[in-house]
Parts: structure tokens; C-alpha cells; sequence
């Protein structure tokens, strides 16, 4: 099984700006404002759909909790944290660069790290998402995996057995895809992997609506809400 996980990310400046080029312009072209990566002062950038519009498979009171609780959260203990500092002027991206693999600048990593996962994230779900991608990324995906049933499997499994909270990935890997998983606020990019795709498995993001059944939310996300489209746009950046 393609997995990998991590608790402590080595980083190379080259190997992360490889992996995060293009995401500033793939944020603003999927829905987010330019700003969502931008220096000055962080901001919570809006959802690309209504609060509402993942039901019935995550709930608005989830989305009300998760987007407008944590991912708030995130955003302005990130800004308390930089306030004053070398980082405060610095894009997130990279004060993600900055900081990754520094323990004593673990809770900024911390809080810019859930930031970019979260905002990620968002896009990664679509009403009347799920299926099959088309295209080249199809294509890419059966010659990794084998089929698009197998690479489904690997990012279901990823996602169930990450212990404890964390997030799974459809990530590209020089010349290939793999499913992996990180732990708490880790990331692809400081692998040097370029992200695709991710499921949040935080606990706050599917327990008023599964309680312990992770694995049925994980189905239901990628069944019903996957885009695929934010993917293939990811791939080609």
C-alpha cells in the first residue's frame, strides 16, 4: 500500500517550493481570493459553496462548527503569533517553509500548516461531487495505482487508519501518485510532494454527524463530495 506518514517534516527550500507552485494561483482560480495566500494580515477566506450545500453528507452545524469555529481559530492564532515577528510579513506558504521541522516555532507550523489544510480542503469537496476523474489525471491515477478502484481503497484506507487526528492525501511524488497520510497539521509540502487532494480526519470534521464512524464519512466523502476537477486543475499546475 502506497502510505506514508509523518510526525516530523524534513524540508528543503527547493523540494517545498516545488511541491507549492501554483497554489497561490490555484486558490484564486477554485474560488478562493488571491489573499487567502497573501501577506499582510491573515484572513478567513469564504467558503466556495453555501454552509448547507454538503448535506446531507457533512451537516451546516458541522460546516458552522469546523469552518467557522476551527479554521477561524486557526487563522487568528496565527496572526496573534506572527504579530511582531520576522514571519509577520511573510505569505503562509512561507512562514510554512519558515518554520516546518522547528520545534520552537512548532505552534506557528501549527496554526499556518491548518490554515493552508483547511482552505485546501474546502475545494477538495463539491456538491454533486465523487465519480471518476477524466483525462490525464485518470490516466495518471490507473498507471500509479493500477485502477481508479484500487486508488480509492488506498486513500480510504490512508484515511482510516491514520491515527489520531490528522489528514489523507492524493499527493504527486516526482513521476507518481500515492495515497498518504499526516498526522495533526502535516502537510505534503514539506516532503516535497505536491498535494492533489485531501479528507480531513480530525474528529471535528465529521463527529456531529458520524460520532466514531470515521470510515463512513470517509466513504460518504468520497462517494458523494470528492472533486475531482480541483485535482486534475492541482495535477496540471
Amino acid at each position: 500500500m502506497s502510505e506514508h506518514t509523518t510526525s516530523s517534516p524534513i524540508l528543503t527550500r527547493r523540494d517545498f517550493l516545488s511541491a507549492s507552485a501554483g497554489a497561490a494561483i490555484l486558490f484564486a482560480v477554485n474560488g478562493f481570493p488571491a489573499g487567502a495566500l497573501a501577506a499582510e494580515i491573515h484572513s478567513l477566506p469564504p467558503l466556495p459553496y453555501a454552509d448547507n450545500a454538503l448535506e446531507p453528507v457533512i451537516s451546516a452545524k458541522t460546516m458552522g462548527f469546523h469552518y467557522g469555529k476551527h479554521h477561524k481559530a486557526y487563522v487568528d492564532n496565527l496572526n496573534k503569533l506572527v504579530a511582531g515577528t520576522e514571519l509577520a510579513d511573510l505569505s503562509l506558504d512561507k512562514i510554512i517553509a519558515a518554520t516546518a521541522g522547528q520545534p520552537d516555532k512548532a505552534a506557528i507550523f501549527n496554526n499556518a500548516a491548518q490554515v493552508w489544510n483547511h482552505t485546501f480542503y474546502w475545494q477538495c469537496l463539491k456538491p454533486g461531487g465523487g465519480g471518476e476523474p477524466t483525462g490525464a489525471l485518470k490516466q495518471q491515477i490507473e498507471a500509479s495505482f493500477g485502477s481508479m478502484d484500487a486508488c480509492r481503497e488506498e486513500l480510504a484506507a490512508a484515511a482510516a487508519t491514520q491515527f489520531g487526528s490528522g489528514w489523507a492525501w492524493l499527493v504527486q511524488d516526482g513521476d507518481k501518485l500515492k495515497a498518504v497520510k499526516t498526522g495533526n497539521a502535516d502537510l505534503p509540502l514539506t516532503m516535497g510532494m505536491k498535494p492533489l487532494l485531501t479528507i480531513d480526519v480530525w474528529e471535528h470534521a465529521y463527529y456531529l454527524d458520524y460520532q466514531n464512524r470515521r470510515a463512513d464519512y470517509v466513504n460518504a466523502v468520497l462517494d458523494k463530495l470528492i472533486n475531482w476537477d480541483f485535482a486534475a486543475a492541482n495535477l496540471g499546475a
